[in-house]
């Protein structure tokens, strides 16, 4: 599913200009990703984790190497292409859940489904079926601020998968919950695993990182790892 290599440089990096300095935010010499996977990677703040999270989901090129989804080089695919792929293909789960304020959860799933032109009846029908699936179907009417955190999270994992994507990148999705909405957030990524999606979530929390089936570890940008996915070439 996800590659990253460099045939010539044998690693790929995200290099960043801090005051005057170079930083590597993010540094592997080879990653492969399986179709249908499930693997946390663990580090703690400011280790890299979101800079891989943007090079998987398409929104942060490499400086040197290349990312690549289903074969294919991501980055060396126009915008549009790029674009295209994350509304239909790529699912995103954040720590903050980017709710939009002003709409009802409701509102809020139905996006995604009109980024990709469905229509009015179409997004609604989708967005109660997701809602109902998540234990939100009494709270369809009811914008962010009248969520308790734990709903608000549920109302971003029913509109990640809106448009039924293959793959979830996930950032510290359990960041900030309450035990018990963390453990329903765990048990709703077991099911999406168990439905056949490939799964990316990165964490601080080595709790829910036990409950994917490979881990990696990034610290101050560098990945390593205690399992078969990561292969130094």
């Amino acid at each position: 599913m996800f590659v990253l290599d460099d045939v010539t440089k044998r690693y790929v990096t995200k290099r960043h200009g801090r005051r005057g300095k170079e930083v590597v935010a993010f540094r592997a010499d080879h990653l492969d990703i399986p179709v249908g996977s499930y693997t946390a990677i663990v580090g703690p703040s400011g280790s890299g984790k979101t800079t891989l999270l943007s090079l998987f989901g398409g929104m942060l090129s490499p400086t040197t190497g290349r990312v690549h989804f289903d074969g294919r080089s991501l980055y060396d695919m126009p915008v549009a292409q790029r674009t295209r792929l994350r509304r239909t293909r790529i699912g995103f789960v954040f720590q903050t859940f980017n709710l939009v304020p002003y709409l009802t959860a409701l509102e809020n799933v139905e996006i995604p489904l009109s980024l990709i032109g469905k229509s009015a009846s179409q997004q609604r029908c989708r967005a109660e079926a997701l809602l109902r699936r998540v234990g939100l179907e009494d709270r369809m009417d009811h914008q962010p601020g009248e969520l308790s955190v734990g709903q608000q999270q549920r109302v971003a994992l029913a509109r990640t998968l809106a448009n039924e994507p293959e793959v979830i990148l996930a950032d510290e999705p359990t960041g900030n919950l309450d035990p018990d909405s963390r453990a329903a957030v765990l048990a709703f990524f077991d099911e999406m695993h168990r439905d056949g999606r490939t799964i990316v979530m990165v964490t601080h929390d080595a709790a829910a990182a036990a409950r994917a089936a490979s881990n990696l570890s990034l610290r101050d940008g560098v990945l390593s790892a205690s399992s078969r996915l990561l292969d130094v070439a």
